[in-house]
């Protein structure tokens, strides 16, 4: 099969094969037709599955092929938003921005993403401009349409990505405000790697009789990652992760972290062994953060320590080594991080150091993804087996920090480099932030990128923008 089987123009298909793609995957496959029959669709894939394309290249199909489409002389030509994608977090955003831009270089269709903790009167230039696609976070387009800097009256694809993420950042309710700007008649993808019984409930009210599609097990683990826990202390944590980077030689490695203050600290630590490293999280600014990313997937930069929801859009082919220095709070978020490694038929190895704090943590992983994961106690690294656990700790007195047990709190925008409309992956252009907010009942503060507890918080404290 191929993606000019599909149903594709020879002008997407062209851009595809630039980009050294020939054969669709497996969600590719059966969304593309999908999605440009027209009607409403549940889709259901792991993260590395290619899912971006399967809902990018259609949508170019659609809108390049159709009456106002054809219509369109250049990129730079006055149109309206006729396409919408959420996205939960920046670095996400961006991403998927990134692919129409690159998959729709020959079509005459441009697009935009906007986000927060970034200002906002660059977005309001660009939207000024007229945009085809617009991409973003559901925090920073309900800042737009307050200011009224944004027309959602033309849209009819509305795209909601990693829907299950944005439901456990607690955007549930900016969502339902964005579905209230939009026109009623149009048609609806949601795309998630989990079906919950709230995605379950989400798409019952926002989907009409929806194909559904799902190509891997409800919460399963890719079969090509190797996986492995290594029993140690957890004061041996550290010395044991630089042990692992110098005895196997790793030269890519994206380790986890519960908490911002832990991805500091470590980065400091390994620093100290002669490992580079740079930690991205939300108390890091923007530039930090994309300089970070950048360094990490050109491969000169050797460790790139994260936390769970400032990790969300890092797609890297053939990422070898993942490692979670802290098990995750939430279950499904191991399927999330080991999601990194594994891509592109490539196998990759995920390594979790685990202390006898987190026991209870990893058997919730093992009964979430059905397995036993194999034990290897590194000699020199023996686990002491008389040691008491303690109490995760919860907070670092920071607001947006996980809880145990606790799902994270959104934060309004999302996190990577901004483009203009129409640009080259060269041009970016300033997108918007603004202030701290008041942080939702439901513990998410609202800016695409955050940590924080499950149980409600007051909802006079204030939300971290950019967690």
């Amino acid at each position: 099969m191929s993606f000019s089987t599909l149903g594709l123009s020879d002008a997407i298909v062209r851009a595809v094969t630039e980009q050294g793609y020939t054969s669709p995957t497996p969600i590719q496959a059966q969304a593309i037709p999908a999605v440009l029959n027209g009607g409403d669709l549940l889709a259901g894939a792991q993260t590395g599955t290619g899912k971006t394309a399967g809902f990018t290249l259609p949508i170019l199909q659609l809108l390049s092929n159709d009456k106002v489409g054809t219509a369109l002389k250049n990129k730079t030509a006055p149109r309206a938003i006729r396409a919408l994608v959420l996205t939960p977090t920046r670095e996400l955003a961006a991403q998927v921005e990134e692919s129409v831009r690159v998959y729709g270089k020959y079509t005459n269709l441009n697009s935009a993403v906007i986000f927060g903790g970034v200002g906002i009167n660059p977005q309001i230039k660009l939207l000024k401009q007229g945009v085809d696609i617009l991409v973003a976070t559901p925090g920073r387009l309900l800042d737009h349409a307050g200011q009224r800097t944004v027309d959602l009256s033309n849209i009819e694809i509305l795209i909601l990505d990693e829907a299950d993420r944005m439901l456990d950042m607690g955007f549930i309710h900016d969502i339902k405000k964005v579905l209230a700007l939009l026109p009623p008649k149009r048609q609806n993808l949601l795309f998630s790697a989990t079906f919950s019984d709230e995605i379950k409930a989400l798409a019952d009210r926002l989907l009409n009789n929806p194909q559904s599609i799902e190509v891997a097990r409800r919460n399963s683990t890719v079969e090509v990652i190797a996986q492995k826990i290594h029993p140690v202390d957890r004061d041996k944590k550290h010395p044991m992760l630089s042990h692992l980077i110098k005895e196997n030689d790793w030269h890519q490695v994206l380790v986890f972290t519960r908490t911002k203050h832990g991805a500091n600290k470590l980065v400091e630590q390994l620093g100290k062994d002669g490992i580079g490293a740079m930690a991205i999280h939300g108390n890091k600014s923007q530039s930090a953060r994309t300089k970070a990313l950048s360094e990490f997937k050109d491969g000169s930069l050797q460790v790139l320590v994260a936390t769970d929801i400032a990790a969300r859009g890092i797609d890297i082919d053939q990422l070898p080594h993942v490692v979670n220095y802290d098990l995750p709070n939430v279950p499904e978020d191991y399927v999330h991080r080991i999601g990194r490694t594994g891509r592109a038929g490539a196998t990759g190895e995920a390594v979790s150091l685990v202390c006898v704090d987190e026991h209870q943590m990893l058997k919730d992983i093992e009964r979430l993804i059905k397995q036993t994961l194999p034990r290897h106690v590194i000699p020199g690294f023996e686990p002491d087996l008389n040691a008491k656990a303690q109490p995760i700790q919860l907070r670092s007195g920071a607001p947006g920090h996980a809880n145990r047990g606790g799902r994270p709190g959104g934060n309004r925008g999302g996190n990577s480099q901004p483009r203009s409309a129409g640009a080259g992956a060269g041009g970016g252009r300033p997108a918007g932030g603004n202030g701290g907010r008041p942080a939702n009942a439901n513990g998410g503060n609202r800016n695409g990128n955050g940590g924080g507890g499950r149980g409600p918080r007051p909802a006079s404290r204030p939300g971290n923008r950019d967690s």
